[in-house]
């Protein structure tokens, strides 16, 4: 006979007209529970669906994507920030220079960073829920980000007495 769930196997006692019996009011309604329940080939059809098309991979990819996109942005934020290069000629002429840290620039840059670092966080978990097999990928980008934005946040903090 093969596999109950086979759709090549053929149904026996299929009623041909559906008349007012109970017999057949029943066999129909046995037909419907089973048409309603979830067989192999539906089964193996929601499997089939690629990973990359999934609204949670989706959600994960644009996570990750937010967290470099916010370290250019912290690299940006750092370049006005940081006081002037003032060099040997400058010097020489008496040419003045900024010499101190802009903190509108530096606040934000620490909220950047924060931010950063909570989606970095979040992507990271996300990555760790859904990977389950040992072909899924480790997401090595996620914890070199995370490494830069801590060590950075560390190091802004000592530097400016957070």
């Amino acid at each position: 006979m093969g596999n109950k769930n086979d759709s090549c196997t053929p149904v026996q006692n299929s009623p041909q007209a559906h008349g007012g019996s109970k017999a057949d009011q029943s066999t129909t309604a046995d037909d419907e529970s089973r048409k309603s329940k979830m067989t192999y080939e539906q089964l193996a059809e929601r499997r089939s669906t690629p990973r990359a098309q999934t609204p949670f991979f989706k959600i994960m990819l644009g996570l990750n994507i937010v967290g470099w996109v916010s370290l250019v942005v912290v690299l940006i934020l750092f370049h006005y920030a940081r006081p002037d290069f003032i060099s040997g000629v400058q010097q020489y002429w008496g040419i003045k220079g900024d010499t101190t840290w802009s903190e509108n620039h530096l606040s934000a840059m620490t909220i950047m960073l924060q931010i950063c670092l909570v989606v970095t966080l979040i992507s990271i978990i996300m990555r760790a829920r859904r990977n389950r097999r040992r072909s899924d990928n480790f997401g090595i980008n996620l914890f070199i980000l995370f490494a830069i934005v801590a060590i950075s946040l560390i190091t802004l903090a000592t530097t400016i007495g957070l």
